[in-house]
């Protein structure tokens, strides 16, 4: 039997890798053929052969799965570059997270909370995603207004809502939700932008009077920068609330919070039917 400690005829022992050192290695490999030019589709790999050779190298299949789920679901994340990016924050806020049960029921959790928490409606439906937007109807206008319902709707000014669900185990799956809102950036930061001129237009008045230039641009940059200061936390405080609700519906789904509705729930269920399935 041969001795593991001798050398290998050719040259020194080779060593064993720790997890951490394969990792880093795979990570350079990838980060060597992209630079290389040859990272093209002839080396495409399905989900079961990358499930498979993760295995061959020690990897849970479970969690292979989720990074796969969780690699998958960025695509619904907006690029961010600009000025506008820099000035005001993200276009997009987002919440991910592994849930118990069937990616089919995950989704119709998250429809339902969608649906009768948010006053959303199904926009479009493919097989493991959703898309909601802002319901435009009588009752659903009363709702938002009228404050009595035990809490606010802070996805309405989203442009849309998105979920993707992917199975990443037996009775388990990754959910991701994003909510767009870079047309009510794009608006406020317009509305932001045209106040702070009319600002600095006070100084032509203040000029044609006899005050001096400097004297009379002060107090409308000043005024300026603060309805660009105002836009901004506004916009900011708006997406922070909105990353809140959708934490909170994924907390619904991790710690099986089915709470019973309340009355206000009962009774607009009863004008406006419960939540429609997606057609």
């Amino acid at each position: 039997m041969t001795d593991p400690r001798e050398k290998p005829p050719g040259g020194v022992r080779e060593q064993a890798l720790s997890r951490a050192a394969l990792e880093r290695v795979l990570a350079r490999a990838a980060q060597l053929q992209a630079a290389s030019g040859e990272d093209d589709e002839s080396g495409a790999m399905t989900e079961e052969q990358l499930v498979a050779l993760g295995k061959e190298v020690g990897l849970s299949g479970e969690l292979l799965r989720q990074a796969l789920a969780e690699e998958r679901s960025r695509t619904l994340l907006p690029a961010e570059s600009g000025w506008l990016a820099s000035f005001t924050g993200v276009s997009a806020v987002t919440a991910a997270r592994t849930v118990p049960g069937t990616p089919a029921a995950v989704l119709g959790a998250i429809d339902a909370w969608m649906q009768r928490s948010e006053a959303l409606q199904v926009k479009r439906r493919f097989a493991d995603q959703l898309v909601w937007e802002a319901r435009r109807d009588i009752f659903s206008v009363i709702r938002r207004t009228i404050p009595i319902w035990g809490r606010g709707f802070e996805l309405i000014p989203a442009n849309d809502v998105s979920a993707i669900v992917a199975a990443v185990g037996p009775n388990r799956a990754h959910a991701r939700i994003v909510a767009d809102f870079s047309v009510a950036r794009s608006r406020r930061a317009t509305s932001g932008a045209a106040l702070a001129f009319a600002m600095l237009l006070v100084t032509a008045p203040l000029i044609a009077i006899g005050v001096s230039p400097v004297l009379a641009a002060i107090p409308s940059a000043l005024a300026a920068l603060l309805a660009l200061f105002i836009t901004r936390r506004q916009y900011r405080q708006l997406v922070s609330r909105a990353q809140v609700s959708l934490e909170q519906a994924l907390d619904r789904l991790e710690f099986a919070d089915a709470k019973p509705a309340t009355t206000a729930q009962v009774l607009l269920d009863a004008f406006i039917g419960p939540p429609r399935p997606p057609r």
